[in-house]
């Protein structure tokens, strides 16, 4: 029976109590997040055991991975704030126009970085290092991630279906099993075990893409199979103009604010390479290790977001003032429990990836230090994700412009030249603390301007 021959019946964001509504949107995230912080880890653990410049190579290729992440994640946040709206208020027919237009764009985003992959990669590494060693194994580790990046693209998307109709189990099961996948293969591939070739790096990025592919094609059958509330038409299909520039309406400005990660994380390559390599590995790792605390955060967003936009569409205030309030409490004791593990347990985490005398020295007070600004950082990604979630994805990305590059990057490389490497640390607190100014004053203004004025219904 087609949805106009049958009354379609409320969907859960829209009546389950708030709290209930949002661990059971967010837990599977949150563990499929997990799980990719898990096999991010051993990627690089792993390839920590070819060579500390084998580590450096994959450290330097994070700022463009971090750029397909960006674009994909960012048209997803597009694509989830305006299918969510869509689905509040009862509007099925653009609902599907935007997942259908949602594909094309995923398509087209991995067309553009094979291209710029296959051609640029080599060049991307000689800008930042001279080390033979560095550039070649990670010229390959990066052409095989763009070449292939049709998975990356395509699992985000179809995820960000499941997510905005409230199917964020499925996108645990897609998830964890790209990252079991990954996790299998990395030994096999990079060493050369159970008869396959010893691929090195180029295993890690082989392993990597193998499980994003995996997880695109389950990602796929969820969506045709179990996602009732979409009908994607592909054959049929034809670009809408006007949702196209909707989506990237609010996918824009979060792509750009992913983006700036790149920026950040180039710059301070450079900054760190100016000392040693070694530093430049301590802040790859830095950026393994935290995952596991930030990837929960991000999964509970991504539950969170499409709760807020649904209900912004169905004009319910109260259950929007609730789920931000519990996202943020939640997201601030995450931030404390890893805040804890990273002065706890620094040398043993240091130790996962064969961390050298150097390396410990250097790593030890580095991750200490950083880790700081986790007091800060929940509370505004959660702001953030609010802002996305809204349509005011410029505010987002004004406040990640600010910390990154107007207040980290600046920072740290003035610091970096009054008291040395050891002081450059101190710049990922400081930029954080400034943010949660701006989140603060960005929060009330949209309270005032969107959240209060949609009247005190409650059912």
């Amino acid at each position: 029976m087609s949805q106009k021959e049958s009354p379609i019946q409320e969907n859960k964001m829209g009546v389950m109590s708030e709290n209930k509504l949002l661990i059971t949107m967010s837990l599977p995230m949150v563990i499929s997040m997990l799980v990719q912080a898990l096999y991010n880890i051993v990627d690089s653990m792993f390839v920590a055991q070819i060579s500390e410049n084998a580590l450096t190579a994959v450290s330097l290729a994070f700022p463009a991975q971090n750029l397909m992440i960006a674009v994909a994640t960012g048209t997803g946040v597009g694509i989830n704030a305006l299918l969510s709206k869509s689905l509040g208020e009862k509007n099925f027919s653009l609902a599907n126009k935007v997942a259908e237009n949602g594909v094309f764009l995923a398509l087209v985003s991995f067309v553009a970085f094979a291209v710029a992959g296959g051609f640029f990669s080599r060049a991307f590494f000689t800008v930042q290092t001279d080390i033979g060693e560095i550039v070649d194994a990670g010229t390959d580790y990066l052409v095989i991630c763009c070449l292939c990046s049709f998975g990356i693209f395509l699992q985000i998307t179809f995820e960000r279906l499941l997510q905005s109709t409230g199917k964020t189990f499925y996108t645990m099961i897609t998830q964890g099993t790209g990252a079991i996948i990954n996790i299998i293969f990395d030994p096999i591939l990079i060493f050369g075990w159970a008869g396959f070739p010893k691929m090195g790096v180029a295993g890690a990025a082989v392993a990597t893409v193998l499980g994003q592919i995996v997880a695109a094609i389950l990602a796929f059958l969820f969506n045709h199979y179990k996602n009732h509330e979409l009908r994607l038409k592909i054959r049929e299909y034809r670009p809408s103009g006007a949702i196209i520039r909707k989506i990237y309406g609010v996918g824009v400005p979060s792509i750009i604010m992913a983006s700036l990660g790149s920026v950040m994380t180039f710059g301070m390559n450079k900054i760190l390479l100016s000392f040693t390599s070694t530093a430049t590995a301590v802040f790859g790792v830095y950026f393994k290790l935290q995952s596991f605390v930030f990837m929960p955060v991000f999964g509970l967003n991504n539950g969170m977001v499409p709760i807020i936009a649904y209900n912004y569409g169905a004009r319910k205030r109260s259950r929007i003032v609730k789920t931000i309030k519990l996202s943020i409490l939640y997201a601030i004791g995450m931030m404390v429990l890893g805040l804890a593990a990273f002065w706890i347990f620094t040398p043993q985490l240091l130790s996962i990836f064969n961390a050298s005398q150097t390396m410990q020295e250097i790593g030890v007070p580095a991750l200490r230090i950083i880790s700081i600004s986790f007091l800060f950082a929940g509370f505004n990604i959660c702001t953030l994700s609010i802002c996305q979630a809204l349509g005011h994805g410029f505010l987002s990305l004004t406040v990640s412009l600010i910390r990154q590059l107007v207040v980290l990057l600046p920072t740290a490389f003035i610091l970096s030249r009054i008291g040395g490497l050891s002081w450059v640390w101190w710049a990922f607190p400081f930029a954080e603390f400034i943010s949660v100014v701006l989140c603060i004053v960005y929060l009330r203004r949209i309270y005032h301007k969107e959240i209060k004025p949609l009247g005190t219904e409650t059912t």
